[in-house]
Order: structure tokens, then sequence, then C-alpha cells
């Protein structure tokens, strides 16, 4: 069913301002799902709006981001900013993303933020919706307004063409219960001075350079472009990227045998620590090359502390793998349109493999729901239908974007019960579904 957003969800106010009245609560749970979405109890006067934040809005959507992500004013002498500055830097947001607030009468007491964003999934680009910033004063707790703001965020991305959407969860279970799922983990290491890898031959050389200079941007394009997980950064992602960055950041570049950039690491030296933010490499030559480069402060520093984001542990490549490694789950995300997903997903179909069927279940979004079959045709292309096929697996919207994106394996998930197939169904899972790694290092 497509949705008329303006005239049914969200209809025109006064002056021209998109807005939802929260009186239509009841209309928007049958159009749904048919299940009550526990938006909460509103105030009685139903003086709550939703509607979309215009740059008029700047002042109020940067002080409830500080309200709720607790920035205080000693946090930003820390890194030289004043008020003025920060609202500056959060002005791109309201011009290039999509925000969404509730307001009492005139006050923002509720926001969420989706940036337009693209992804790469196993080779594949794929619009993304970057959810962030979803925030409520305390004072207005309990009425489901983030809830509703989010739910309200997932009905525009797919009317915008976003297919899935990445997040940072401060809460693992809360945005469980909203379809998102782990799909990379961020694993600190720690390596003492003396077990610094040895200097190993390579065929290029170092050269250190500005952070924020273009051969690092390069550098990063080619990598976005081959590496399945990543972000494909444009001024907006990056900026992003640097913007709780220090000044004394540095960056050294990999040069290879035909003087091409082919990675870099972005680090700072304090307090006898050689800390890395960021190492992207091309190839393994580039990632020894940067490592000897690390490994050549080894006499200025005491240890080297670094972050990975894949889930391939550093010690095992260490001549001494005895090193400290702490791994959590890093970012989240959610299939926006689980159709348009898998007509575009390069899977890997065996000769006599010709369809699956996909049984999902999401409790939110009712367009992803049921059955969807890919069907591999002679010519190389895939057909999605709604038909059932003889081969299907059954799963949760949470289970398919965590399988998909090749975070664990299909007999993994078999394996916990989170996939309900016949074992042949598992097989195929695993022959048709790339194994490479997800990688995602950016934080918004």
């Amino acid at each position: 069913m497509a949705l008329c957003r303006d005239s049914i969800l969200l209809g025109e106010a006064a002056g021209g301002d998109r807005y939802i009245n929260i009186g239509f609560r009841n209309y928007w749970e049958t159009l749904m799902t048919g299940k009550s979405l526990d938006m909460g109890s509103p105030k009685k006067n139903h003086g709550f709006q939703m509607r979309t934040l215009t740059i008029d809005d700047l002042k109020a959507f940067n002080e409830l981001l500080r309200y709720v992500f607790q920035v205080t004013n000693h946090d930003l002498h820390k890194i030289g900013w004043n008020e003025e500055e920060i609202e500056r830097e959060k002005r791109p947001i309201l011009e290039a993303a999509h925000v969404l607030g509730w307001f009492d009468h005139d006050k923002l007491i509720s926001q969420i933020a989706i940036y337009p964003m693209k992804v790469n999934i196993h080779g594949v680009i794929y619009n993304m919706g970057g959810l962030t910033g979803v925030g409520t004063y305390p004072e207005y707790a309990q009425h489901g307004l983030a809830k509703s703001l989010i739910m309200q965020g997932l009905l525009e991305m797919k009317a915008r063409g976003q297919t899935i959407s990445y997040l940072y969860p401060y809460s693992i279970p809360y945005y469980r219960k909203k379809g998102w799922e782990i799909i990379n983990d961020q694993i600190k290491y720690t390596i003492p001075d003396h077990k610094l890898p040895r200097i190993t031959d390579v065929s290029g050389y170092v050269r250190r350079d500005h952070a924020e200079g273009d051969i690092i941007k390069a550098v990063y394009q080619k990598f976005a472009e081959q590496q399945h997980g990543a972000l494909i950064r444009g001024s907006l992602e990056w900026q992003e990227y640097w913007r709780w960055d220090q000044d004394d950041l540095r960056a050294a570049v990999y040069y290879d045998q035909n003087d091409q950039p082919a990675g870099y690491v972005l680090y700072y030296i304090a307090n006898d620590i050689f800390q890395i933010k960021d190492m992207i490499y091309l190839d393994e030559d580039g990632r020894r090359g940067l490592w000897n480069y690390i490994s050549a402060h080894q006499s200025m520093v005491e240890k080297v502390i670094g972050w990975r984001y894949t889930n391939d542990p550093l010690a095992f490549l260490l001549d001494d793998s005895e090193i400290t490694e702490e791994i959590s789950p890093y970012y989240m995300a959610r299939i926006i349109d689980v159709e348009n997903l898998l007509k575009f997903y390069p899977f890997q179909p065996p000769v006599n493999a010709t369809s699956l069927s996909f049984i999902v279940r999401d409790d939110l979004l009712n367009d992803n729901n049921g059955v969807f079959t890919v069907e591999w045709l002679d010519d190389g292309t895939t057909n999605i239908t709604r038909k059932k096929s003889c081969h299907e697996a059954r799963m949760s919207i949470q289970t398919l974007v965590s399988l998909l994106m090749n975070y664990r394996r299909p007999s993994y998930f078999y394996k916990v019960e989170r996939l309900r197939a016949d074992p042949q169904v598992v097989d195929l899972l695993e022959m048709i579904i790339p194994r490479n790694e997800p990688f995602f290092s950016d934080y918004f």
C-alpha cells in the first residue's frame, strides 16, 4: 500500500509546517501493523506536535543534544570549542539530514536525526539512513515520543529509498526491539612496546601528511569501494568523522612501489602512548608498512593502543600474541526494505540453485513481513516474488540483517535457533552468502 505521506500521515499545519497530531495514534497503528504500538500516554491537553526541524530550530536542537548526551562546557573547553562553535558544527546536520522532533507547543522535547548515507554491502552500494541524535527530555519520558519518532523515521526512510539503516546503540536491547541487530564489533588492543611487530621488508615507504588532507580521503574512498560494510563518505560524513578529534591528530601514509598511496594510520602521541584512531590499508604490503612505521616509535612510547572494526583479532598476526584485546559490539543495522535489499544482494548461488524463500517476521514494518522468494535467473539476474518455494528459511528481521551482513554464519544462527530451516537449506545459505568480514569504523 502506498502511503500519501503529506495528506495522511503528515498533513499540513498552518504556515506549511509538516506535523503529526498526537491523536493520529489509532489510525497509524491500524495502518502499520494492526497491533498496539504502546506510544505511551500523551498529555491530556494534546499539545504535542511532530514536525520536521528547520535551521530556525538549531539552538533548541543543540540544547537537547547537549543535555541528553551530557556534553558540558568543560567538555567543550577540553577540545577547544565554545557554544557558538558547536552550534556552527551542528548546522550541517539540519541542512543535510532529516531531523524529526516532538514539540510541546513551541518547545522541542524529543528528536531524532536521519543522515542520508551510502554503504557498501558485499560490493553493492545501498542507500542507508544513519539514525542518530535520539533524545527526549526526562520530564517527557514515558510518553513514547522517541518510539513514535523512530516509527515515523522508518516510514520516511522507506519513502526515500533508504534500504538499510545503521546506528550506534546506546541500548542494544532497546534497538533490538525496534528491528536493529549487531553487524560488527570493536576490538580495542593494547600492545606493550617490547611486543610491537618486528620491522619487515616492504616494497614501499611511509611519509607523514596532513590528517585531513585529500590523500587520506582518496585512500579511504578506494578502501570503502572494496570493503564490505564500509561507509561511503561525502562531505557530511567526513565532517562527522573529524568532529571530536584533537588538534594534534597526525597522519602517516604508506606509498607502494609505484608511489601510489595504499594505506594510512591516523594517530596521536601523548603520555608515552601511541594512540591509533584508525588504520586503513589496501593490501598486506600496506599493513606491514604501517606497522613498521608504528614500531619505529618503540623508543618513544610505552605502549600502543588502537581499535579494529572487524571480527578478526590482531593478536594472531603478532610474533608475541600475548596482548590485551577487549571486544565489544559496535554498530547495529536494520533492514528498511527487505525486497530491495534481496533484489540487489550479491548471492553466490551454485549452478543447480533456482530459488529460496526467506520468511521474515518484522514487528514494526508490515511490508517486510512474509515470504520473499529469491529466484536466480539464467541471465544472472535476480527476481523477487512473494510465492513460497520448496526451500525456505524462517527468521526475524534482526536475524536477517545480521545474516546478510555476515556478522555470523547461517550455521551459527541455526545452532542458536534463530534460523528455522532444513539442514539442506542451511547448507545452501552457507554457499550463497558471501564471507566478507563486515567493517565499519565511523561514528555518528
